[in-house]
Protein backbone atom coordinates (compact mmCIF):
# COMPACT_ATOMS: atom_id res chain seq x y z
CA UNK A 1 0.00 0.00 0.00
CA UNK A 2 1.19 3.54 -0.69
CA UNK A 3 2.47 5.21 2.04
CA UNK A 4 -0.01 8.06 0.72
CA UNK A 5 -3.19 5.96 2.36
CA UNK A 6 -0.96 4.65 5.43
CA UNK A 7 -0.51 8.30 7.25
CA UNK A 8 -2.38 9.85 10.09
CA UNK A 9 -4.76 12.49 8.50
CA UNK A 10 -2.85 15.44 10.22
CA UNK A 11 -0.51 16.71 12.42
CA UNK A 12 3.42 16.13 13.01
CA UNK A 13 2.61 12.42 13.08
CA UNK A 14 1.57 12.94 9.36
CA UNK A 15 4.64 14.97 8.38
CA UNK A 16 6.97 12.36 10.08
CA UNK A 17 5.42 9.38 8.08
CA UNK A 18 5.67 10.88 4.78
CA UNK A 19 9.27 12.31 5.37
CA UNK A 20 10.13 8.68 6.38
CA UNK A 21 12.20 7.74 3.57
CA UNK A 22 13.51 10.96 2.30
CA UNK A 23 17.23 12.08 3.08
CA UNK A 24 17.98 15.36 4.32
CA UNK A 25 20.43 18.03 4.16
CA UNK A 26 20.81 21.42 5.13
CA UNK A 27 22.05 23.61 3.61
CA UNK A 28 21.65 27.22 5.57
CA UNK A 29 21.56 27.97 9.35
CA UNK A 30 19.31 30.49 10.49
CA UNK A 31 18.46 31.98 14.48
CA UNK A 32 15.51 29.42 14.73
CA UNK A 33 17.03 26.28 12.93
CA UNK A 34 18.42 24.78 9.83
CA UNK A 35 16.63 25.20 6.40
CA UNK A 36 16.63 21.50 4.59
CA UNK A 37 16.06 19.76 1.47
CA UNK A 38 14.74 16.47 1.48
CA UNK A 39 15.20 14.11 -0.85
CA UNK A 40 13.28 11.05 -2.46
CA UNK A 41 15.43 8.68 -4.36
CA UNK A 42 14.50 5.79 -7.21
CA UNK A 43 14.63 2.30 -6.02
CA UNK A 44 17.68 1.01 -6.54
CA UNK A 45 19.19 4.54 -7.23
CA UNK A 46 23.56 3.68 -7.56
CA UNK A 47 26.12 6.35 -7.52
CA UNK A 48 27.01 7.41 -10.78
CA UNK A 49 23.24 7.13 -11.81
CA UNK A 50 21.94 9.39 -14.18
CA UNK A 51 18.59 11.35 -12.96
CA UNK A 52 16.37 14.14 -13.56
CA UNK A 53 16.41 15.90 -10.02
CA UNK A 54 13.34 17.34 -9.47
CA UNK A 55 13.02 20.15 -7.06
CA UNK A 56 9.49 21.96 -5.48
CA UNK A 57 8.99 24.64 -3.66
CA UNK A 58 5.33 24.43 -1.51
CA UNK A 59 2.87 26.88 -1.56
CA UNK A 60 1.40 30.05 0.55
CA UNK A 61 3.06 33.51 0.19
CA UNK A 62 6.27 32.65 2.33
CA UNK A 63 4.07 32.76 5.60
CA UNK A 64 3.86 29.24 7.11
CA UNK A 65 5.63 25.63 6.32
CA UNK A 66 4.33 23.19 4.40
CA UNK A 67 6.59 20.95 3.64
CA UNK A 68 5.11 17.69 3.24
CA UNK A 69 2.47 19.46 0.38
CA UNK A 70 4.38 18.02 -2.52
CA UNK A 71 5.91 14.72 -1.03
CA UNK A 72 2.71 12.99 -3.39
CA UNK A 73 4.14 14.37 -6.57
CA UNK A 74 7.70 13.50 -5.25
CA UNK A 75 7.05 10.06 -4.68
CA UNK A 76 5.41 9.48 -7.94
CA UNK A 77 8.48 11.28 -9.94
CA UNK A 78 10.74 9.18 -7.92
CA UNK A 79 9.01 5.79 -8.76
CA UNK A 80 9.23 6.94 -11.94
CA UNK A 81 13.44 7.35 -11.94
CA UNK A 82 14.04 10.83 -11.15
CA UNK A 83 15.57 12.43 -7.67
CA UNK A 84 12.69 14.24 -6.31
CA UNK A 85 13.35 16.92 -3.73
CA UNK A 86 11.60 19.74 -1.55
CA UNK A 87 13.25 22.85 -0.48
CA UNK A 88 12.52 24.98 2.46
CA UNK A 89 13.05 28.76 2.81
CA UNK A 90 12.77 30.89 5.34
CA UNK A 91 9.25 32.04 6.48
CA UNK A 92 6.97 34.98 7.81
CA UNK A 93 5.35 32.58 10.68
CA UNK A 94 8.63 31.03 11.44
CA UNK A 95 11.33 33.47 10.67
CA UNK A 96 9.76 36.93 10.61
CA UNK A 97 11.00 36.86 6.67
CA UNK A 98 9.23 37.54 3.40
CA UNK A 99 9.65 36.84 -0.86
CA UNK A 100 13.06 38.48 -0.39
CA UNK A 101 14.58 36.08 1.89
CA UNK A 102 13.16 33.12 0.06
CA UNK A 103 14.57 34.24 -2.86
CA UNK A 104 18.01 34.48 -0.97
CA UNK A 105 17.57 30.83 0.54
CA UNK A 106 16.61 29.72 -2.89
CA UNK A 107 20.19 31.17 -4.58
CA UNK A 108 22.00 29.97 -1.20
CA UNK A 109 20.63 26.23 -1.49
CA UNK A 110 22.22 26.17 -5.21
CA UNK A 111 25.26 27.77 -4.39
CA UNK A 112 25.19 24.46 -1.55
CA UNK A 113 24.25 22.38 -3.72
CA UNK A 114 27.58 23.29 -6.17
CA UNK A 115 29.88 23.08 -3.62
CA UNK A 116 28.30 19.86 -2.65
CA UNK A 117 27.34 18.39 -5.77
CA UNK A 118 29.77 14.99 -5.37
CA UNK A 119 29.21 14.97 -1.69
CA UNK A 120 25.55 14.73 -2.14
CA UNK A 121 25.49 12.98 -5.20
CA UNK A 122 23.35 15.31 -7.07
CA UNK A 123 23.83 16.98 -10.34
CA UNK A 124 21.95 20.00 -11.98
CA UNK A 125 22.39 19.23 -16.04
CA UNK A 126 18.90 17.53 -15.79
CA UNK A 127 17.09 20.19 -13.45
CA UNK A 128 13.16 20.70 -13.21
CA UNK A 129 11.77 23.22 -10.94
CA UNK A 130 8.28 23.10 -9.41
CA UNK A 131 5.79 24.78 -7.01
CA UNK A 132 2.76 26.37 -6.40
CA UNK A 133 1.60 30.14 -5.17
CA UNK A 134 4.63 31.57 -3.70
CA UNK A 135 6.88 28.60 -4.39
CA UNK A 136 5.84 28.65 -8.00
CA UNK A 137 7.20 32.23 -8.01
CA UNK A 138 10.18 30.77 -6.45
CA UNK A 139 10.56 28.65 -9.13
CA UNK A 140 9.82 31.38 -12.03
CA UNK A 141 12.30 33.92 -10.36
CA UNK A 142 15.08 31.75 -11.30
CA UNK A 143 14.03 30.67 -15.13
CA UNK A 144 12.65 34.41 -15.40
CA UNK A 145 16.59 35.75 -14.86
CA UNK A 146 18.62 36.63 -17.72
CA UNK A 147 22.06 35.34 -17.93
CA UNK A 148 24.92 37.92 -17.63
CA UNK A 149 22.28 41.12 -17.81
CA UNK A 150 19.61 40.49 -15.06
CA UNK A 151 17.97 43.20 -13.73
CA UNK A 152 17.04 41.35 -10.59
CA UNK A 153 19.89 39.18 -9.56
CA UNK A 154 23.71 38.71 -10.20
CA UNK A 155 23.33 35.20 -9.26
CA UNK A 156 23.63 32.86 -12.15
CA UNK A 157 22.08 29.60 -11.01
CA UNK A 158 22.01 26.30 -12.98
CA UNK A 159 19.36 26.69 -15.34
CA UNK A 160 16.21 24.24 -15.60
CA UNK A 161 15.33 22.84 -18.03
CA UNK A 162 11.80 22.80 -17.22
CA UNK A 163 9.14 24.16 -15.00
CA UNK A 164 5.78 22.24 -13.75
CA UNK A 165 3.81 25.06 -11.81
CA UNK A 166 0.54 24.54 -9.65
CA UNK A 167 -1.77 27.76 -8.97
CA UNK A 168 1.22 30.11 -9.89
CA UNK A 169 1.44 33.30 -8.51
CA UNK A 170 2.91 35.41 -11.48
CA UNK A 171 1.71 39.30 -10.63
CA UNK A 172 2.97 40.54 -7.45
CA UNK A 173 1.64 43.60 -7.64
CA UNK A 174 -1.94 42.70 -6.53
CA UNK A 175 -2.18 44.76 -3.06
CA UNK A 176 -2.40 42.21 -0.70
CA UNK A 177 0.75 40.45 -2.30
CA UNK A 178 2.75 43.37 -2.69
CA UNK A 179 2.24 44.10 0.77
CA UNK A 180 4.32 41.00 1.51
CA UNK A 181 7.35 42.74 -0.24
CA UNK A 182 9.66 45.33 1.86
CA UNK A 183 8.99 48.12 -0.86
CA UNK A 184 6.82 48.37 -3.51
CA UNK A 185 9.43 48.54 -5.89
CA UNK A 186 10.49 45.25 -5.48
CA UNK A 187 7.03 43.90 -6.16
CA UNK A 188 7.05 45.55 -9.48
CA UNK A 189 10.75 44.67 -10.13
CA UNK A 190 10.16 41.03 -9.11
CA UNK A 191 6.72 40.53 -11.06
CA UNK A 192 6.76 37.91 -13.59
CA UNK A 193 4.51 39.74 -15.71
CA UNK A 194 7.41 42.26 -15.99
CA UNK A 195 10.03 40.02 -16.76
CA UNK A 196 8.75 37.59 -20.03
CA UNK A 197 12.38 36.65 -21.77
CA UNK A 198 13.19 34.79 -24.83
CA UNK A 199 14.81 30.98 -24.58
CA UNK A 200 13.01 30.32 -21.22
CA UNK A 201 12.80 27.18 -20.14
CA UNK A 202 9.25 24.71 -21.11
CA UNK A 203 6.94 25.36 -18.63
CA UNK A 204 3.48 23.70 -17.64
CA UNK A 205 0.73 25.00 -15.77
CA UNK A 206 -1.80 23.69 -14.01
CA UNK A 207 -4.96 25.98 -12.63
CA UNK A 208 -8.46 25.94 -11.91
CA UNK A 209 -10.63 29.17 -13.48
CA UNK A 210 -11.68 29.32 -9.53
CA UNK A 211 -8.71 30.62 -8.27
CA UNK A 212 -9.35 33.26 -6.19
CA UNK A 213 -6.09 33.68 -4.78
CA UNK A 214 -3.90 33.93 -7.41
CA UNK A 215 -6.42 34.48 -10.80
CA UNK A 216 -6.36 32.51 -14.10
CA UNK A 217 -6.22 36.23 -16.22
CA UNK A 218 -2.82 36.89 -14.55
CA UNK A 219 -1.73 33.56 -15.58
CA UNK A 220 -3.19 33.97 -19.43
CA UNK A 221 -2.01 37.14 -19.89
CA UNK A 222 2.14 35.59 -18.52
CA UNK A 223 1.33 33.23 -20.77
CA UNK A 224 0.70 35.01 -23.91
CA UNK A 225 3.52 37.41 -23.41
CA UNK A 226 5.80 34.13 -22.91
CA UNK A 227 4.54 32.41 -26.12
CA UNK A 228 4.61 35.98 -28.33
CA UNK A 229 8.71 35.35 -27.13
CA UNK A 230 8.83 31.93 -28.92
CA UNK A 231 8.83 30.05 -25.52
CA UNK A 232 7.13 26.61 -25.10
CA UNK A 233 4.24 27.07 -22.29
CA UNK A 234 1.34 25.26 -21.90
CA UNK A 235 -1.49 25.60 -19.51
CA UNK A 236 -3.75 22.98 -18.26
CA UNK A 237 -7.14 24.60 -16.64
CA UNK A 238 -10.00 23.50 -14.80
CA UNK A 239 -13.12 25.02 -15.42
CA UNK A 240 -14.34 24.47 -11.54
CA UNK A 241 -11.27 23.98 -9.80
CA UNK A 242 -9.90 26.14 -6.73
CA UNK A 243 -6.83 26.78 -5.75
CA UNK A 244 -5.62 23.91 -3.98
CA UNK A 245 -7.23 21.67 -6.11
CA UNK A 246 -4.22 19.79 -6.95
CA UNK A 247 -2.97 18.69 -3.53
CA UNK A 248 -3.51 15.04 -3.00
CA UNK A 249 -5.10 16.04 0.48
CA UNK A 250 -7.56 17.81 -1.15
CA UNK A 251 -8.64 16.10 -4.06
CA UNK A 252 -7.25 12.62 -5.69
CA UNK A 253 -9.15 12.99 -8.75
CA UNK A 254 -7.38 16.37 -9.43
CA UNK A 255 -4.23 15.15 -8.13
CA UNK A 256 -3.86 12.01 -10.49
CA UNK A 257 -4.54 14.13 -13.59
CA UNK A 258 -2.24 16.60 -12.54
CA UNK A 259 0.72 14.46 -12.06
CA UNK A 260 0.28 11.68 -15.39
CA UNK A 261 -0.12 15.32 -17.12
CA UNK A 262 3.34 16.36 -15.79
CA UNK A 263 4.89 12.98 -16.14
CA UNK A 264 3.82 13.27 -20.28
CA UNK A 265 5.15 16.82 -20.03
CA UNK A 266 8.67 15.63 -18.69
CA UNK A 267 8.50 12.31 -21.27
CA UNK A 268 7.97 15.16 -24.00
CA UNK A 269 11.09 16.53 -22.88
CA UNK A 270 13.28 13.59 -22.91
CA UNK A 271 13.61 14.30 -19.17
CA UNK A 272 11.47 11.17 -17.95
CA UNK A 273 11.32 7.46 -20.00
CA UNK A 274 8.39 7.03 -21.31
CA UNK A 275 6.06 4.82 -18.64
CA UNK A 276 5.40 1.52 -19.65
CA UNK A 277 1.87 1.28 -16.93
CA UNK A 278 0.25 4.05 -19.57
CA UNK A 279 0.11 1.60 -22.41
CA UNK A 280 -1.75 -0.98 -19.66
CA UNK A 281 -5.37 -0.86 -20.32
Amino acid sequence: MSVLFRVPPIGQARQKEMMKSAISFAYKETEQGPLSGHFFLPEGHQEGDERTLVLFFHGGFWDSPMITQFVPQCLHFASRGAIAGVIETRLQGVHGTGPMEAIEDVDAFFAWLREKSEEVRLKLDRLVLGGTAGGAFLALDQALRVPGKDKTSSVENPPAKALILYSALVNTTAPEIAARFPQDGLAKKFNPLRRPRRHAPPMIFFHGRRDRLTPFPALAKFARKMKWRKNQVEIVDYEKAEHSFFNFNVSEFYFELTTKAADHFLVDLGLLEPNPFDDVV
